[in-house]
């Protein structure tokens, strides 16, 4: 006699729901898809197309050309490969991105945390937040450049230099949105039975932050953080759009922009070209950005 009842389905796992509610979202996947191929194309583009290296004469003799199987995105002003400088440039601006993005959710987190869990701190670290939120972001980074860029170029060199400085400038004026999301599930969080049982048995603030605090922030924190990357390319961009980023031989999309624009008219690719990597990098990443705001809610996710 044959057993007909079935075993009960094994229930799944978090990760698991989390996968299948984000793969529901279209645009989330083609976002994943298009950074995915953004990153390994600037990671490993590099080493599969390596710029010819030509005399003065030669790079004269090639300036401006335009799209061939020799130079598959034309050469620019100096006949330097178009192809190779947007694989570099890609490096530096996900980079940029990325950093900045550390920076400013780590200090944001920090802040909300504090504000949230320690009420007699609220009050000043929201203000510091307000006064944060209501400077002029862009002129305030253009005030930090021109005046410590010189300084750190001189310590740690041009490049390098100017690397930390823009990503330190973007990330210490992006961190106030992470603060007051943060904020707002700690003030939450800090009521809930099992932080107060916790707290009823002498548990000191330091390992309820660490144990129930912060691992129940994870959520928020990654959507701010995967826009924040979004927000720190445009940032970067503004910046050498300007002139302000980096030097002209250390490229990024933004200052392959700059570049490019008193040849616009001439030769439009060369605005084309870094303006639609910038464009598809920031609608992926926000795209990611609201595919995980759906798939970490429980409340979407179940149903």
């Amino acid at each position: 006699m044959t057993d007909t009842t079935s075993a009960p389905p094994r229930p799944s796992s978090p990760r698991h729901e989390i996968w299948q509610q984000f793969r529901t979202h279209k645009g989330a996947l083609f976002g994943l898809i298009v950074i995915g191929l953004l990153i390994f194309a600037v990671l490993i583009g590099p080493y599969l197309w390596v710029p010819e290296k030509l005399t003065v004469a030669q790079a004269i003799k090639l300036k401006n050309q335009g799209p061939s199987l020799r130079f598959p995105l034309g050469t620019d002003q100096l006949g330097r490969d178009m192809l190779g400088r947007m694989l570099l440039a890609g490096r530096v601006s996900l980079a940029v991105g990325l950093v900045a993005m550390v920076i400013a959710i780590v200090f944001g987190t920090f802040v909300g945390t504090m504000a949230g869990y320690f009420r007699r701190l609220d009050g000043l670290l929201m203000r510091l937040t307000d006064m944060f939120l209501a400077l002029p972001v862009i002129p305030l980074l253009l005030v930090m450049v021109m005046l410590f860029r010189d300084r750190l170029a001189g310590v740690l060199g041009p490049e390098l230099g100017a690397f930390t400085l823009i990503v330190f400038a973007i990330g210490i004026t992006s961190w106030m949105a992470t603060a007051r999301i943060v904020r707002g599930e700690v003030l939450t969080l800090k009521e809930r039975e099992y932080v107060l049982a916790a707290r009823s048995i002498g548990a000191r603030p330091n390992r309820i932050i660490r144990r129930h605090i912060l691992p129940n922030v994870v959520s928020p924190v990654m959507v701010a953080a995967t826009l924040g990357v979004a927000e720190a390319i445009i940032t970067e961009s503004v910046l050498s759009f300007f002139g302000l980023g980096f030097p002209p031989d250390f490229p990024t999309w933004g200052r392959l922009l700059y570049d490019g624009l008193q040849y616009m008219q001439v030769y439009p690719e060369r605005v084309i070209w870094p303006g639609v990597a910038i464009s598809l990098t920031v609608l992926s990443v926000n795209y990611i950005g609201d595919g995980l705001r759906d798939a970490l809610d429980p409340r979407i996710r179940g149903r």
